[in-house]
């Protein structure tokens, strides 16, 4: 009989909570109480926690631009954080050095060509049968040597930084020059100047650092406790920003003094705001197997350790069960029975927690 009674107590008090998870409310109330409603938003990512992290550049689209001869600086034309083009000029210095591989290029096409004559000569001649074919043989392997050794001297034009161009018209023109330009290899954006006008430097001297910014990367300091809960394709969000990222690497050895390990993170899309070098607060987000909605913190009610959210419906709020999976910031992610197409109130709870629980609620 005992039991009995309880039984009939349990159903009666289940009907009561069934009735009391409709919150009845006029449009007026609402408005007077100034409740917002939104849409759902649908979220598989679980914020984990933060970590420290810094913007990087990819080494690969990274460029040092050095002195290729010794000389003195005449012009820099571009500054920290300029855009440049590739070919674009970066720097010009005076060196004495380059005039002399000018001189020993123009020695060199000069002997090349004498030789040639030579050869085409003694070429006839040996058609003629006025010479032997040793004498041929000889005169080949001397055009030879001075191919090779105006093609060395034109290879170290080069790579003093002459263009292909400007060595075909000193060739013609035969006019000695001891302006050096430095250009750049690449397109991208002035990191760092290393070097001042009016400097003397030395070969493979320092100019510039160029880094092309199509691509960034976040280098991550994890807490090696918190490794294993971590996957390669993880997403990271930037504290305060819009900006994500994939986690791409993780490191294979624990730093020794912060006992932390380095994960690296892909920047999906341009990173808009972002500054190489940068410490930025990053958050780990994990991907999960089961659709969440995220949600304004003010949006969830608290009531005896339970999370609820308010359901829009034809009658007012239906207060629904549901459980918080992770917070970033302002926002929760939730799941529960919810299919995404609701509206809740992401303002107001509060007064409608009231009303729920009786304590009073909105005109």
């Amino acid at each position: 009989m005992r039991w009995l009674i309880f039984g009939l107590l349990l159903a009666q008090a289940s009907s009561v909570f069934a009735q009391d998870a409709q919150i009845k409310i006029t449009q007026q109330q609402i408005d007077n109480l100034d409740i917002k409603v939104a849409q759902l938003t649908a979220s598989r990512l679980i914020p984990l926690f933060y970590a420290p992290g810094k913007v990087v550049v990819p080494a690969d689209r990274e460029v040092l631009i050095s002195s290729s001869q010794p000389g003195l600086v005449t012009q820099l034309p571009v500054n920290i954080g300029d855009k440049v083009h590739k070919g674009q000029l970066l720097a010009q210095l005076h060196s004495p050095e380059l005039v002399g591989l000018q001189q020993a290029f123009l020695t060199a096409a000069s002997e090349l060509n004498l030789s040639g004559q030579e050869r085409s000569r003694d070429q006839k001649l040996l058609q003629e049968g006025v010479i032997a074919q040793r004498r041929w043989q000889e005169t080949q392997m001397v055009h030879s040597s001075k191919s090779a050794k105006a093609d060395e001297a034109r290879q170290l034009l080069l790579l003093a930084g002459m263009s292909a161009a400007e060595i075909k018209g000193l060739g013609q023109s035969h006019k000695l020059d001891n302006r050096l330009t430095i250009r750049a290899p690449i397109d991208g954006v002035v990191l760092e100047r290393l070097t001042n006008l009016g400097a003397r430097l030395d070969v493979q001297a320092p100019l510039y650092r160029i880094a092309d910014l199509s691509e960034l990367w976040l280098e991550i300091n994890i807490p090696q406790e918190r490794l294993s809960g971590i996957r390669l394709g993880d997403s990271v969000r930037l504290k305060g920003s819009e900006i994500t990222a994939k986690i791409s690497l993780l490191g294979q050895s624990v730093d020794h003094d912060n006992q932390t390990v380095l994960a690296r993170a892909v920047i999906d899309g341009k990173a808009e705001g972002l500054r190489v070098g940068q410490n930025v607060n990053a958050q780990i987000m994990q991907n999960s197997a089961e659709t969440g909605f995220t949600v304004p913190n003010t949006a969830i009610a608290q009531n005896e350790g339970h999370a609820y959210v308010f359901v829009r419906n034809q009658d007012g709020f239906v207060v629904t069960e549901v459980t918080v999976t992770g917070k970033q910031d302002a926002n929760s992610l939730i799941s529960g029975p919810l299919s995404g197409n609701e509206q809740i109130a992401v303002k107001g709870a509060v007064a409608l927690k009231a009303n729920w629980l009786g304590l009073g609620g909105g005109e």
